[in-house]
């Protein structure tokens, strides 16, 4: 969903010559100022340390104005959107009515998906910070005449809805995707999940920029991930890889993941 710069930027690699010591403190300057990019520095144990190791030269989250309107031209689909696409279609086919998107921005899978998706006339519900809300909800006006778009910027709305859609968001959230649906009195009886960086082995945390702003960056094991999930009550009902969406940490190659993932779930009373 940004310009992504695999290797941070274009003379990490470059300047290989120079001492370990002098490139971290080049990667650490140029991240503390790049505009643009996508970017990550370094590893942590919770959220609130990669929180707390941010730079001071830019707001901390999404709840800004930069953030709220740096996905207005991104309202198409990925090549990674199609098995999300496929899923929400069959749900709908099978009578179910309403989607909660959680960190959804401006509603830009709504309008990216409806092309090719024959959505049911009733609700798409994208829950996201306020800033962003609101410019969602000015966004609508002028783009969705039937109105089937709302925003909210609590988590608590979506109880009751039938689908929860999680794209490319999670890793943002404090909270786990269990956590998430614990929190609702009647969670959601499918959970379609992508862009979600997931690693072979580790679990960890990591600060992003998106350019306009830094975030701590959730990153799960996959083992943790599906474990929690099975806790949680949901089956396993199918996975993919987002092919040609990586995430590199400068320095430690370790904890890169080579792919991008997604995931559909279904809670195990409605399987």
């Amino acid at each position: 969903m940004h310009l992504y710069r695999p290797f941070g930027f274009a003379s990490l690699n470059a300047a290989s010559f120079m001492p370990l010591s002098m490139r971290m403190r080049r990667y650490e300057s140029y991240f503390a100022r790049a505009q643009d990019v996508h970017i990550f520095r370094g590893v942590f144990e919770s959220f609130e340390a990669a929180a707390a190791s941010a730079p001071a030269t830019k707001p901390l989250s999404y709840d800004n104005e930069g953030a709220a309107t740096m996905y207005m031209s991104r309202l198409r689909t990925d090549s990674y959107d199609y098995p999300v696409m496929f899923w929400l279609q069959r749900y709908f086919n099978q009578g179910m009515r309403t989607v909660f998107d959680v960190g959804g921005s401006v509603g830009i899978k709504f309008f990216a998906f409806r092309r090719l998706v024959q959505f049911p006339e009733d609700i798409w519900l994208v829950e996201d910070m306020p800033t962003v809300v609101n410019q969602g909800r000015q966004f609508a006006k002028g783009h969705d005449d039937a109105q089937a778009l709302r925003f909210t910027d609590s988590m608590a709305d979506g109880n009751g809805l039938d689908i929860m859609l999680c794209s490319g968001s999670l890793q943002y959230l404090p909270q786990t995707l269990p956590e998430l649906v614990a929190g609702l009195r009647n969670p959601p009886g499918r959970l379609i999940v992508n862009t979600t960086p997931i690693h072979s082995e580790r679990s960890f945390f990591t600060l992003n920029t998106i350019g306009t702003a830094f975030c701590p960056y959730r990153v799960q094991s996959r083992a943790d991930f599906l474990g929690g999930m099975s806790r949680a009550g949901y089956k396993l009902r199918d996975h993919w890889e987002n092919a040609g969406k990586a995430m590199r940490i400068p320095f430690r190659s370790e904890y890169d993941v080579e792919a991008y993932s997604g995931f559909c779930f279904e809670r195990a009373a409605h399987s």
